[in-house]
């Protein structure tokens, strides 16, 4: 859910999208693999990959990152 009512925030794509955009800021590459990124973004985190997955849906369509080479995230800020 992007927002909602609950009384878990920390699950809200709002707060994990900007969890997220932290970790991406603290990398110097520009691209960073799938699997490399959620194991960074969990121990920040504790996360499930379907989350961390809608996570990056959320920033993809707000135009914060997008697909690199051979699959990478490529962050674009």
């Amino acid at each position: 859910m992007i927002i909602d009512r609950n009384i878990n925030p920390e699950r809200d794509l709002y707060y994990l999208g900007g969890v997220l955009i932290d970790v991406l800021a603290n990398k110097n590459n520009k691209e960073i693999d799938y699997m490399d990124l959620f194991s960074l973004f969990n121990q920040k985190q504790e996360i499930t990959i379907n989350l961390y997955s809608l996570t990056l849906d959320w920033l993809f369509i707000l135009g914060l990152v997008t697909k690199g080479e051979k699959g990478k995230i490529k962050k674009c800020f």
